[in-house]
């Protein structure tokens, strides 16, 4: 294979864990029992049966819930608190209550959750916003990673580590602790929310996990593309994804400065559609630009004035070597290079196995491709073909790293790895 003569695999591995957990509601429907008004929602007979507890009964049981649990959640009796917040229709029924049975009413309507039991994959891979105390030729890195739990809900997760000058990659130990954010600001849109979210600073960034939110993310927040866009001297880390509901998928992009603060909005126009989408890290002569994927097959290139809204496009590559006969997509956004913009592209080939190949489009042009690979960089090896997903390899986002590409990809939809490749390298690979 080509990439055994080129392709430096690190051992270094992100593997799902299931002990990381988070608190989520815990959701009942809030139709009245046989359609009849009078009836309570089974919310209101659950919170009755609380407040009928004698205090007593309710500070030992609320006691017991801290003990069991406490250890294992950052400011649990608030997060209790915020979720009895939520449930004022529930009290409405109820002249008064204590403290402490609102805050057992909060922990009944909680439940754990843990995100990351099945699967920790489709990394991508920016800079740290914070370079200050890096050894000369190295860099500090945040590692994007989706993460699976119960009934396949895909949320957002994250790892902080190092670059050494050499290439070599090292993963900082995961904060004990997970937790979601708190939502600042929710706004409609046309096709659904904006919101803003924010974490605490003195949160461990692995700690930070972003679950979804909005209706249109129900069921996933999927597949991050990041990138570390720079305009006018401004720097913003954004991200595109997929928003999936259950029923239907959009794009949608995620802002953030500092991986403290964070906006989430979804993306418009017909280009959005579908999944896949890949921002160039500047803008092409005034406007952003965009790698796509409309009809399932061939890669656009898009351009708009407005970073929030894409149509049309044009379309650069489609597959053409027998690796990507079913379909190719984008592996992250486009990496630039002296020698023009490296898109590492995916391919699937027979029997639905993925490969991951490359393509150099023209700096000032990027519709021109100057060169693809004609086999993959990256395919399964024997041993990365067992997994929830048999035979797959998946990226969202490399980077470049001295003479290097740094190389972060998920096996079998199920956990990920590093790998480099030298840039000279990976260039006389490309046939023109």
């Amino acid at each position: 294979m080509l990439q055994s003569t080129f392709l430096n695999r690190q051992a270094l591995f992100l593997r799902p864990d299931p002990s990381r957990v988070v608190v989520r509601p815990f959701k009942l429907s809030i139709e009245p029992r046989d359609l009849n008004p009078a009836d309570k929602t089974r919310a209101n007979l659950i919170v009755d049966r609380v407040l009928a507890l004698d205090d007593e009964t309710a500070e030992s049981l609320l006691a017991e819930v801290l003990e069991n649990f406490d250890e294992r959640h950052r400011n649990l009796l608030g997060t209790f608190e915020d979720r009895a917040g939520q449930m004022e229709e529930a009290f409405s029924a109820h002249a008064d209550f204590t403290e402490v049975q609102r805050q057992l009413v909060g922990a009944y309507f909680l439940h754990e959750y843990s995100f990351e039991a099945s699967a920790l994959f489709n990394p991508s891979i920016v800079s740290h916003p914070d370079q200050s105390g890096v050894p000369e030729g190295s860099r500090r890195i945040v590692v994007s990673l989706r993460a699976v739990g119960e009934g396949h809900v895909s949320s957002l997760t994250f790892r902080t580590g190092m670059i050494g000058a050499d290439g070599n990659v090292e993963i900082e130990p995961t904060a004990r602790l997970a937790s979601t954010p708190s939502v600042d600001l929710r706004s409609p849109v046309p096709l659904g929310e904006n919101v803003e979210l924010s974490f605490s600073s003195q949160q461990h960034i692995s700690e930070r996990v972003i679950f979804p939110v909005t209706p249109n993310q129900s069921n996933g927040i999927e597949d991050a593309r990041f990138v570390e866009f720079t305009d006018e001297g401004k720097r913003t880390f954004y991200a595109t994804y997929t928003a999936y509901s259950g029923k239907a998928i959009r794009s949608e992009l995620l802002a953030t400065r500092d991986f403290i603060s964070f906006s989430m909005t979804p993306l418009e126009g017909a280009a959005a559609r579908n999944k896949g989408m890949a921002l160039f890290p500047r803008k092409l002569e005034g406007r952003y630009a965009m790698i796509g994927r409309q009809d399932n097959e061939n890669l656009y290139l898009l351009y708009s004035d407005d970073l929030h809204r894409w149509d049309g496009g044009q379309v650069i590559l489609g597959p053409k070597f027998p690796w990507e006969f079913v379909q190719m997509g984008n592996c992250g956004s486009p990496i630039e290079l002296d020698e023009g913009w490296l898109l590492l592209t995916h391919g699937v080939g027979p029997v639905r196995r993925y490969a991951i190949g490359a393509a150099l489009l023209d700096k000032a042009d990027p519709s021109i491709v100057l060169a693809r690979s004609r086999e993959p960089l990256v395919r399964p090896e024997p041993s990365e073909r067992e997994g929830y997903v048999p035979n797959v390899v998946y990226t969202c986002g490399a980077m470049r790293h001295n003479d290097q590409i740094v190389l972060p990809y998920a096996i079998c939809d199920t956990f990920s790895n590093f790998s480099t490749i030298k840039i000279a390298d990976l260039l006389r690979l490309l046939d023109g």
